[in-house]
């Protein structure tokens, strides 16, 4: 990731020796010296090192986190393997479905986002639905939870993508087309979500799609810098080194605190003036306006209530659409049946784009789909605190105050859980045929969300899961139908883009394509 550069590790290892004089003799013994000792631990789960613990491995492995992971716990009997830092710190991570449950659903109170999951996102994040817990979590879970199931905002979710779609994003790839142009479709996807999500959580157009919105652009640049550097925290040996560059203001806190000035400028200026026309009637259709309703909700509140929205709307929905037009590019097989799919339920409509209903109908679209999510789950991580000690399903003990964390990118890859094909893209694993229905109809069918935990599970479990995939669908469907999507470099699925781990999972360098028209 961005923040596990060279440089964050040079500073970490030399406030390692400052600190430890020592340190560094014994890293140089433990990594130069060809006779060093053999870890604690044998090569199943994570090496263990006298002293240093793990660091060592994940000093190495940093910035191939989820690979390493994933290799990691691929090697462990049950999928589960603990991990060792100084100061007697340690973590359970796993990538088993009976553990997850255990932790986001059975064991749900033992296991809260706990101070130190909360501190890491607080500057950005502040006190919104997804970095907080107890009263206040629960709180803002009712008045999202009833708003989510109202047709209304279903219907206002679904126009304002409809709008963004036939206005912006189809002119753009329409000019693509026309000047036989090479675009960044994750950028685009980026700046459609982002205006998606700010006139669904604001009522307010950045215009970042279409290149009038100079305030959005910044705001969005913003954002995703903040998001990137504060996930980036999670990576640190020790936590008290960013705390330390902080509050001497250099480096990448200071960049990230200046990314939050314009975030939390943005959202407090729109929040402002919102209030001040309060007097006026506005039309109760986007998120904030819900949840000004609530009188012991500030300013500030509500602004961290609004960019926790912004973030699960925006970099969610265009990382998974993002990875999901780079597989597809690779498998015309499967971009044909999407296409056959959508020919049928085209033969008895006549509007320009997709009801709700018809987009329920398109059950090939939704397996493709869940399948990109399978194996490039936007949320690759998580991580919770344990209160008090526990034993896990898979007999592994979880003493209080370790961190556990769950990789749901290592969960896809799998073979325990998804058999010995669980490296291939193939959509068909999650057809079935309709139950009770006759005529062999295919359905694309459920999955247990313990197993697959792209939406979380338990109390906790994404409010917005419907929405999202109604909106994954309208895009891909629509784009798919009138364009051919070509990556500029061969798709290789052995050999994946490189990513960046911020708090969703991106492409480093972004998707480059060409864009053909389907028909003439």
């Amino acid at each position: 990731m961005e923040c596990s550069s060279h440089s964050n590790v040079n500073m970490e290892i030399i406030s390692l020796i400052l600190i430890f004089p020592l340190f560094l003799l014994i890293h140089r013994f433990f990594f130069l010296n060809p006779t060093k000792p053999k870890p604690t631990t044998t090569q199943i789960g994570f090496k263990n090192y006298p002293i240093l613990g793990t660091i060592p491995e994940f000093l190495q492995n940093r910035h191939r986190f989820l690979d390493w992971s994933t290799e990691v716990l691929s090697r462990c009997p049950t999928n589960t393997a603990i991990l060792i830092r100084p100061g007697k710190i340690k973590g359970f991570v796993t990538a088993n479905p009976a553990n997850v449950e255990h932790m986001l659903k059975t064991n749900f109170d033992n296991y809260p986002k706990g101070t130190r999951f909360i501190s890491f996102l607080d500057d950005f994040l502040g006190r919104g639905i997804f970095n907080s817990e107890g009263e206040s979590w629960k709180a803002q879970r009712k008045i999202a939870s009833s708003e989510f199931n109202t047709r209304s905002l279903r219907n206002f979710v679904m126009e304002t993508a409809a709008i963004e779609l036939q206005t912006r994003f189809i002119p753009i790839l329409e000019r693509a087309v026309g000047l036989d142009m090479v675009v960044d479709l994750q950028e685009l996807l980026e700046r459609f979500t982002f205006d998606n999500i700010c006139k669904v959580a604001f009522n307010v157009d950045p215009g970042c799609l279409a290149g009038d919105g100079n305030s959005g652009s910044e705001f969005m640049k913003a954002f995703e810098e903040a998001a990137t550097l504060s996930s980036g925290r999670f990576l640190y040996v020790f936590p008290w080194i960013y705390k330390m560059k902080k509050m001497l203001r250099v480096g990448s806190e200071l960049k990230l605190q200046k990314a939050i000035s314009i975030v939390h400028k943005f959202a407090g200026d729109i929040i402002q003036s919102r209030m001040e026309e309060k007097t006026e009637k506005k039309p109760d259709e986007d998120l904030l306006s819900r949840f000004m309703g609530k009188p012991e909700y500030s300013p500030e509140f509500l602004r961290d209530i609004v960019i926790s929205f912004i973030l699960a709307g925006r970099d969610t929905t265009s990382s998974a659409l993002t990875w999901f037009f780079w597989l597809l590019s690779s498998h015309p097989e499967v971009e044909q049946k999407i296409l056959d799919e959508l020919k049928t339920i085209r033969l008895s409509s006549g509007e320009y784009f997709y009801s709700f209903d018809e987009l329920r109908h398109m059950h090939y679209l939704h397996a493709a789909i869940s399948e990109g999510l399978r194996l490039y789950p936007p949320v690759p991580v998580d991580t919770k605190d344990c209160l008090k000690d526990d034993v896990m399903p898979d007999g592994t003990f979880v003493g209080e105050g370790w961190f556990v964390t769950y990789i749901t990118y290592a969960m896809g890859r799998m073979e325990s859980i998804w058999g010995k094909d669980c490296l291939e893209y193939r959509p068909e694993r999650w057809l079935e045929e309709e139950e009770g229905g006759g005529g062999g109809k295919v359905v694309c069918r459920s999955e247990n969300p313990f197993k697959f935990p792209v939406f979380h599970g338990g109390p906790r479990i994404c409010l917005g899961k419907e929405m999202a995939y109604t909106q994954m669908k309208l895009v891909a469907a629509t784009i798919i139908e009138k364009f051919k999507v070509v990556t500029v470099a061969p798709a290789d699925e052995k050999n994946p883009p490189e990513h960046v781990l911020s708090l969703t999972i991106r492409m480093k360098d972004g998707l480059k394509v060409r864009v053909r028209k389907r028909y003439e």
